[in-house]
């Protein structure tokens, strides 16, 4: 089998496709053929064997996948259903979806929904596993479409676009937040009603509270966007927040808390519990599926993926990339 691994030679850490036996992988109850991953900012962090995300080497990267189960010791999975697996310790501490085989404990694998591809799968993948519990705290708060706009941080992102489509599919009138005024139109197509700039969400007065703009947020940037928010969401709204690409530290006031009664909604995809886990496949799914899937995605081979890798790191990424396990050659 063919995986895209990495290794430190001489204290330098360097990314090849390299061949190696299903037995040389992680125990586990199923193996699974892999038929896609998709490209996080995790996954470039892996390559990087970031510590925080990288706990050895030689490391297989790739926090998802979906194929096709090859063997099974599990009696809730036989050879030949279709699963995914997003999350758990999958491409962090355990070897990823960066090659042509996994293998998983089975209480990581989610059945294949009905009405989703193995493609279509890992177009979602983590990003949209995350967007689909972002929008789920908006509606669980009970944050109707009537109560005003929605604005979406990181909105070109793989999370940023997907809660723009499912927002949109739900009637929420969608304000997206990008650097990127070129990805206007894109983002038009998705169902974002009106563009914002990053300015527009960096507010960096020490006023406790600011004038309310918005019902709901989306935060996949952290950092003070997310103080911004805080503080120009109106009363009884809620913040969504799940990155940290401008920073993993911000200051606010308890007063958005006290005063507006916001809820700071933290979402964790990895370690999410396995019933709301299957709830939010259901949803992607079935009811919240986005018809734009296709136009969100771009796949690549294992060949191309460090360019990819050198893009997602800068923030040039647009949408979701998913990874065919092969190099271009085969």
């Amino acid at each position: 089998m063919a995986d895209r691994r990495n290794q430190e030679v001489d204290g330098k850490v360097s990314a090849n496709v390299e061949r190696i036996s299903t037995a040389d992988l992680p125990p586990g109850d199923v193996l699974i053929r892999v038929a896609y991953s998709s490209l996080n900012y995790k996954d470039a962090l892996a390559t990087q064997a970031h510590p925080g995300v990288v706990r050895s080497l030689p490391h297989i990267p790739g926090i998802d996948c979906a194929g096709t189960v090859a063997e099974s010791s599990s009696p809730n999975f036989n050879p030949g259903d279709e699963v995914l697996v997003t999350g758990y310790d999958l491409g962090a501490g355990h070897w990823g979806g960066f090659s042509e085989f996994v293998r998983v404990p089975a209480d990581w694998i989610v059945p294949l929904p009905k009405g989703l591809t193995v493609r279509d799968a890992m177009i979602y993948g983590t990003a949209g596993f995350t967007a689909a519990q972002c929008v789920t705290a908006i509606v669980e708060r009970g944050i109707e479409p009537e109560r005003g706009p929605v604005v979406v941080t990181g909105a070109t992102g793989g999370v940023g676009s997907l809660s723009v489509a499912i927002l949109a599919k739900l009637g929420y009138e969608v304000e997206a937040v990008t650097g990127k005024a070129e990805h206007h139109d894109w983002l038009r197509k998705l169902g974002a009603k009106k563009m914002l700039g990053r300015d527009d969400v960096d507010d960096k007065t020490d006023r406790p509270l600011l004038a309310a703009r918005w019902a709901a947020a989306v935060d996949t940037v952290g950092g003070n966007p997310l103080a911004t928010l805080l503080r120009a969401v109106d009363y009884r709204g809620c913040v969504a927040a799940c990155g940290l690409v401008a920073g993993m530290n911000f200051n606010t006031s308890v007063y958005p808390f006290i005063l507006r009664g916001i809820t700071l909604a933290g979402i964790d995809s990895a370690k999410c519990p396995r019933p709301e886990r299957m709830q939010m496949w259901e949803k992607l799914s079935r009811a919240w599926k986005i018809s734009q899937l296709d136009e969100i995605a771009d796949e690549i081979t294992f060949d191309e993926l460090p360019d990819r890798v050198e893009k997602i790191l800068a923030g040039k990424i647009v949408g979701r990339t998913i990874v065919a396990p092969r190099t271009s050659g085969k």
